[in-house]
Formats: structure tokens, sequence, C-alpha cells
């Protein structure tokens, strides 16, 4: 693979890396805001009018900043039974097919959610409960999701179309040392 192509792939992984680690932090928030929650309403009739939309809140950036590197680990769902009686060569076509097309569906989404997050900026949206908490940076995440995710698409189809021996692996070969 040429250096710039390399620098590129390894870039872009080790951002969604970093961003996946921090979207996984977030459960070290939403789980005790929910016991909390839970308790506070089912043990002492007092729910707070905060915990539900702050792991709404939370839940949303977390799956989105995870997806992109989910994308690396080949975490996310696929037909691997099809997948696992194919050869080698028919992997790798469907796979540089599969990237594109991921990077078409990512380029529909962020032309649809730049405006909105936009707006929602430029209004200081609010979720107009009784909390009220701003939702603009909710909304800001799915734009910025999408392009990581295409990012992240790009790589993985660099990967396959310079035939690194690791494209096809589980993530077992994802180390700190040889991650690409």
């Amino acid at each position: 693979m040429p250096t710039a192509f390399l620098l590129y792939v390894r870039g872009i992984t080790a951002v969604n890396r970093l961003l996946f680690r921090i979207a996984a932090a977030l459960m070290f928030v939403v789980v005790p805001v929910m016991m909390y929650e839970v308790i506070a309403r089912y043990a002492f009739a007092a729910p707070t009018t905060w915990g539900m939309e702050l792991a709404t809140l939370l839940f949303g950036p977390y799956f989105l900043l995870g997806g992109p590197y989910l994308l690396h680990l080949r975490g996310h769902v696929n037909l691997d039974l099809a997948r696992r009686a194919m050869s080698p060569g028919w992997n790798r076509f469907f796979e540089l097919v599969n990237q594109p097309v991921i990077v078409a569906f990512c380029a529909i989404l962020l032309y649809y959610s730049w405006p909105l997050a936009v707006q929602a900026w430029e209004f200081k949206e609010t979720s107009f409960s009784a909390w009220n908490p701003p939702i603009w940076p909710v909304k800001f995440a799915v734009p910025l999701a999408v392009v990581l995710m295409a990012a992240q698409s790009i790589a993985e189809f660099l990967r396959v179309l310079f035939r690194d021996p690791t494209a096809f692996e589980p993530a077992s070969h994802d180390t700190p040392e040889t991650a690409a």
C-alpha cells in the first residue's frame, strides 16, 4: 500500500478507535444514572426530571460514534454463513462493492443531517422538557458519525484493494502494535 494511503488508513482508524473508547466510557455515566433513576422511581416514588432524558441523549452518540470503529472490527451485522461459503476472491469482490455503497449511504445521511444539526445550533434547540437541556450537540453527532463512517469505509476499501492480509480477519488482529 502506498505510504500516503497507509498513513490515511492508520490515522482514521486511530481517530475512530479513540472515539470508540470515549463512546464506550459514556456507559460509565449512563449505567449509574439509570440505576439512580430506577431506585428513585420505584423505591422512593420520586423520579428525576433528568435521568431518562440524559440517558437517551447519551445513547445516541454512544451508538453513532462507536459505529465507524466497529466497521473496522467487522462487528456489524452481515451474512457470515454466506461469506464463509464464498472463496476469498468473491469475498474481496463483495467487500470492494460494499464499501462504496456505505460511502454513498453516508453521503446521503450527511446531506440530510447537516442542515438539521446547523438549524438546531442556530436556534439553540432544547428538548422542551422539564429539565430542558440543549440537544443541538447531540444532533451534531449524526453528521460527525457519518463522516467518520465514510472515512473508515474508504480506509477499509483501501485495505482490501491493496490486499492487506488482515483485511478479512476478525477483531483479534487489532492490537495497538498491528492496528492499521
